[in-house]
């Protein structure tokens, strides 16, 4: 933190963040963990958690969040999420919001400007770099701007599927442009693939050329100028059938630091961002496969590694000057786990019938006895 009181602001209210994606299943939220992030660097700040299920783990989650608002889905416009800003800012004035989904940012950068001018800071990319991360934009990045990645192609019809092997080679890897990627061996099953991801998220379907190695998980925060705040990268060490990480551990890498550093700048990202990076075991280099733009729900792993992004996030929504930190240390390992959260069924009630929940005005968490009855 910086050399004065960041718990608090000029007023003498204490500094307010809201944060979204408090889901914490086994395809957490990111929501969480960038919380736990923001009280470690400021205990005192009060956070109000931005959910869109009454039922997401994180609204009755002990030293989570102090005030829970139930918010309108993406889909329903800027106008309507302004509007609920609006609300929950009159009764608690927020400093800063980390929207923390992708289906979210599309719809937080149309109201940048008007949050601003409500004191309401944000640090999140442009819609142009939005626009450059789509998966059926890494080809262009290659092309365009030097950046290394896989050659890749986006179908739109079938017809094309045939040709492919014109331009790639056998294995590739077949991805829905939201989620989902599978390798195919054959034609055959690169339609298969296509007809089941274009069902599921529509077209584009991207085709890219598989690169055998390693792949590596960076978490990173860019402050839009090419520089980089910080980064830290880690190693799967555990999934889950969706392929999530449950486990991993921290790696240095200088090579792959450089890399970083070098894609960051290129991209000239702001705020945060997750970079899968592939080593390719024939020895040919380092290559970008995804570019996901906000924290992965293992940034708690950040803080681990010393360098809490989170925090400089929402510094830097401050409009804060951040020193940029020097790499992670390797070793540090992170392990996710599940547990049953005990809550009481009247902060549920709350939450659905009224669209929030207060624990700061609880005089103390519900008992298991209590709840029971």
């Amino acid at each position: 933190m910086s050399g004065r009181d960041d718990s608090r602001r000029a007023d003498g209210r204490p500094l307010t963040v809201a944060v979204t994606g408090l889901n914490a299943t086994d395809n957490p939220g990111p929501g969480v963990p960038v919380i736990r992030a923001i009280r470690a660097a400021c205990p005192d700040c009060r956070i109000v958690g931005l959910a869109y299920d009454a039922l997401d783990p994180g609204n009755y989650m002990d030293g989570i969040a102090d005030d829970v608002w139930l918010m309108p889905y993406p889909s329903q416009g800027a106008g309507v999420l302004e509007e609920r800003l609006r609300a929950i800012h009159a009764t608690t004035p927020l400093d800063a919001v980390i929207p923390t989904l992708d289906s979210e940012l599309p719809t937080y950068l149309k109201l940048v400007d008007r949050l601003r001018d409500l004191g309401i800071g944000t640090f999140l990319p442009t819609a142009d770099m939005l626009r450059l991360r789509g998966k059926d934009r890494l080809d262009a990045l290659r092309t365009e701007l030097g950046v290394s990645t896989p050659r890749g192609v986006a179908l739109t019809d079938p017809a094309a599927i045939g040709k492919l092997d014109e331009e790639l080679d056998f294995p590739v890897m077949v991805k829905g442009q939201f989620y989902d990627a599978a390798i195919a061996y054959s034609p055959m099953d690169v339609h298969a693939h296509f007809e089941r991801f274009r069902a599921k998220w529509g077209v584009p379907v991207i085709v890219q050329e598989f690169v055998a190695g390693e792949e590596y998980d960076v978490v990173a925060l860019g402050d839009g100028e090419g520089g980089l705040v910080g980064s830290v990268a880690m190693r799967k060490m555990q999934l889950t059938d969706k392929g999530k990480a449950w486990g991993g551990v921290t790696v240095a890498d200088r090579k792959l630091d450089a890399f970083v550093r070098d894609t960051m700048a290129k991209l000239r990202w702001r705020g945060p961002c997750e970079l899968e990076v592939m080593k390719a075991s024939d020895g040919s280099g380092l290559y970008l496969i995804e570019i996901n733009p906000r924290f992965p729900a293992w940034v708690y792993l950040s803080v681990g590694a010393g360098r809490n992004l989170p925090w400089a996030a929402v510094q830097l929504a401050l409009g804060e000057h951040v020193a940029p930190m020097p790499p992670a240390p390797a070793g540090v390992m992170f392990l996710r786990h599940s547990f049953d959260q005990i809550c009481s069924l009247a902060d549920y009630s709350a939450l659905t019938t009224l669209g929030e929940l207060h624990h700061a005005a609880a005089s103390s968490p519900a008992t298991a006895e209590e709840v029971a009855r």
